[in-house]
């Protein structure tokens, strides 16, 4: 038995207990009755629309003019499989099931600029080697679209689509962006349709870019991933400005966007366009020249005081430069307004040019400064060899692509070879580089030709194959 004090503690405490737990519900249920209706859980209050009398800024109301003009391009390329199994019949009795082709798939964007017409502006990237290329809409129809032309040095590539009820965009002037513009990308990153981000003009004007061709982009920090290629960079007046066409990032572009995207401007595409219209090809004009990089020591015997400019070497015969009064030994130093830094600067605005306009150049000639204006005449998009020499004949040249010329590559490109000829026999295959011959130097197409007035005795060709180099002896 317990001792008594103990006994009345514990029911002492017990009682104690009771009291305080009524004490608690009571005060609870009171608060419960007392509670007003108005602290339950209100409904989401509608945003303001306007903030001290003036209208919350939104880019809605123009994405709702804008994005169905913008499209997915898909494109498919039938790809045989190397497998020399293949042509064992033995191996295909045994797994006829095996493909002996795949289809190659990708994904990017376009940007519709004729709603009547149908036509519908990308890169040429996206479309190039497709054996068929389908549109979806915006409000999700898909159509086969018809191949109009491209231009691989610019990266521009038209396409028509037959269907009614389009959008198209209006091309804004894209030589009034300023740095700090506001300017909104649209596209398919990633396979994410109608994407839009935002961001401000970082620069414009850009070049030195490896990799790509003639060069004069905008350039933005508006995210550009994947699939945004040929999607519009537009203006907040809903105008297009600019075709995006890469981002840069050291990682690859598969690592992300880091804010350095790069979109071809639409005064350059619309005059892409309108030469793909009327020829289905892009005719470029050429000053007739061929240059080089200064050096310190070449800037101060030409008495300059910075080695900047490009060194004419050459002036081929009948050639825009030739007319104009160019001689060796000038440094071009501006072309229409344009600071030129070197010989692919020059190129650059050259080939961005159109046939029969003319470049003004600031030149220093024995270290004085003077002006000329030059017509850009046609230079020729390919020359068949037996124009050039017999011992070419079957062999069919062209200009470097823009991309290897940007990287500091000269030279000209075999195109083709026929089969059988004696430009096939002397071992010319199509692909190949030729950087240097024994007619003479040469930079590009046009001095190829010029050298071959007069018929070597012996015509000797260095050659580019891959990563391979040699010499052939044309027989």
């Amino acid at each position: 038995m317990r001792p008594l004090p103990t006994l009345l503690t514990l029911a002492l405490a017990a009682a104690f207990g009771g009291f305080v737990a009524s004490a608690i519900n009571a005060h609870l249920d009171n608060r419960a009755e007392a509670a007003p209706a108005t602290l339950a859980i209100p409904a989401t209050a509608a945003l303001p629309a306007s903030v001290a009398g003036q209208p919350v800024p939104s880019l809605a109301p123009m994405l709702e003019r804008v994005m169905p003009a913008v499209v997915s391009v898909n494109t498919k390329q039938v790809v045989r499989v190397r497998n020399p199994y293949f042509n064992d019949p033995f191996f295909r009795r045994l797994f006829p099931e095996v493909p002996q082709e795949r289809i190659n798939e990708s994904l990017g964007s376009g940007v519709i600029i004729d709603a009547a017409e149908g036509l519908v502006l990308t890169n040429h990237h996206v479309i190039e080697n497709a054996d068929d290329v389908q549109v979806t809409l915006s409000d999700g129809r898909t159509v086969k679209a018809e191949f109009l032309g491209s231009d691989r040095d610019t990266d521009i590539a038209l396409i028509r689509i037959p269907a009614d009820k389009l959008t198209a965009l209006p091309l804004g002037d894209s030589t009034q962006l300023r740095v700090g513009d506001f300017v909104v990308a649209i596209g398919n990153p990633f396979g994410f349709s109608q994407t839009v981000t935002s961001g401000i003009v970082s620069a414009v004007g850009r070049t030195g870019i490896r990799g790509l061709g003639y060069q004069n982009f905008i350039q933005t920090d508006a995210s550009i991933n994947p699939g945004n290629s040929g999607g519009a960079l537009v203006n907040l007046q809903g105008q297009l400005v600019g075709i995006n066409t890469a981002s840069f990032n050291p990682q690859g572009s598969m690592a992300g966007n880091i804010g350095l995207g790069l979109a071809i401007p639409t005064n350059l595409a619309r005059d892409v366009v309108d030469q793909l219209i009327k020829h289905g090809v892009v005719v470029r004009g050429t000053l007739g020249i061929e240059a080089q990089n200064l050096t310190q020591a070449l800037a101060q015997n030409l008495g300059l005081s910075e080695a900047r400019g490009a060194l004419v070497t050459r002036v081929l015969a009948g050639s825009g430069a030739a007319a104009a009064g160019l001689k060796p030994g000038d440094v071009v130093v501006s072309a229409n307004g344009q600071r030129v830094d070197g010989a692919v600067a020059l190129h650059n605005v050259e080939g961005l040019q159109p046939v029969g306009s003319a470049l003004t150049l600031e030149v220093r000639r024995d270290g004085k400064p003077l002006t000329f204006k030059a017509t850009l005449k046609e230079q020729p998009r390919a020359v068949a060899g037996e124009s050039l020499d017999p011992r070419l004949s079957g062999a069919t040249f062209v200009d470097l692509p823009e991309t290897l010329r940007q990287a500091g590559s000269s030279g000209v490109m075999v195109s083709e070879v026929k089969r059988g000829s004696r430009a096939a026999n002397s071992g010319l295959v199509a692909g190949d580089l030729i950087i240097q011959a024994s007619v003479g130097e040469f930079a590009d197409l046009a001095s190829w030709r010029a050298n071959f007035q007069q018929r070597p005795q012996q015509l000797v060709l260095r050659v580019v194959r891959g990563n391979a180099r040699g010499e052939l002896e044309m027989r």
